[in-house]
């Protein structure tokens, strides 16, 4: 569990630390598959195919040597992200599901403030879109793709942004994700979020909706119609105490025995250990850490009162993470299946 939150750490970064900003906005273009010419899309598709390849042959080096120049000289996290992806593509064949070329060849550097990269790729004539919002892009030649492995007990996404450099395409970020967790793909937990929903369970609702974004959204900086729609949803159905997120300033505070306050500064879902429920992730701020017992001790008591505030939470997973955070201090870990918190 702790390795998937590193290397998710390490790729939010690189997809975002892109050393040049871009200026104005009016020249981004974006063709979806059915509107390029044969040539660029047999181009980019082959070009996504052979980088999937790549990572399934573990070819970190090989991967390296096709990367553009900012993140050659800064490449573990992409090597960490490629030894991650590896092994859950083996044996797997690689097809590709979509691609889109994203034209940002007449964007010019800011002077002052850094623009984000904007594309917007209409689907098929329909109202539907997707769209990139890319903070820091250089201008260039761009594309994403993603592969998808077929013919394994559990389906994995390879997506790949692309850059054009002198008619080869280099990569310029790597995400992969896992297309299912707990044996369920993306559309179960959103439409399993709307029942829980209209069964008045909204905080496994909320989390619910938190996993149908993770498996359905290939990448940050990626949006749709559909996600815009998810995001909607989980927003109208948040609790109150959630409608306006959690965060170290924000937290959310749950009472214990004995007046004991836990502050939450993050809840999420998490499928690490691939088990059929999900697992709940919680950080929990304090002051300053105490000794292993002691912390397990408050770990423990802080699950407890977790549940007893919102008891829908028991059925719905498999058992609870807490990190312990205190500033200038390595986080304490516990996790404890369901039946093992006490109540």
């Amino acid at each position: 569990m702790i390795a998937k939150v590193v290397v998710s750490a390490a790729l939010y970064a690189a997809a975002l630390s892109a050393t040049v900003f871009c200026g104005s906005m009016a020249a981004e273009v974006c063709k979806t598959q059915s509107q390029m010419q044969p040539a660029e899309r047999d181009s980019l598709a082959q070009a996504a195919l052979t980088f999937a390849q790549r990572v399934q042959a573990n070819d970190s080096n090989g991967i390296q040597a096709l990367t553009i120049a900012e993140y050659t000289q800064n490449f573990g996290g992409i090597a960490a992200a490629i030894a991650t992806a590896m092994p859950k593509t083996q044996g797997a064949r690689l097809e590709v599901e979509s691609i889109f070329l994203l034209d940002a060849s007449d964007l010019k550097p800011a002077t002052a403030t850094a623009a984000e990269a904007q594309f917007f790729c209409s689907l098929n004539q329909t109202p539907s879109e997707t769209n990139f919002i890319i903070p820091g892009l250089p201008s260039g030649l761009y594309g994403f793709a993603m592969v998808n492995t077929a013919g394994t007990a559990t389906p994995w996404q390879l997506a790949f942004l692309l850059r054009q450099e002198q008619g080869t395409w280099k990569l310029a970020g790597f995400y992969p994700r896992a297309l299912t967790a707990g044996g369920h793909d993306g559309l179960w937990y959103w439409t399993t979020a709307r029942t829980m929903t209209k069964d008045k369970h909204p905080w496994s609702a909320w989390l619910y909706y938190q996993e149908a974004e993770n498996l359905l959204r290939p990448a940050g900086f990626l949006s749709s119609t559909h996600f815009e729609k998810l995001q909607a949803e989980q927003l109208s159905a948040a609790p109150p105490a959630l409608s306006g997120g959690i965060s170290t300033d924000a937290p959310l505070v749950v009472k214990g025995k004995g007046d004991a306050e836990y502050r939450f500064t993050v809840l999420v879902p998490d499928d690490s250990f691939n088990r059929d429920k999900l697992d709940i992730v919680a950080h929990m701020k304090v002051d300053a850490l105490g000794d292993a017992g002691a912390e397990r001790v408050r770990s423990t008591a802080a699950m407890s009162a977790l549940l007893a505030a919102y008891p829908e939470l028991r059925q719905s997973f498999h058992g609870v993470w807490i990190f312990t955070e205190a500033p200038g201090q390595s986080p304490a870990t516990l996790e404890l299946a369901m039946p093992d918190i006490p109540s």
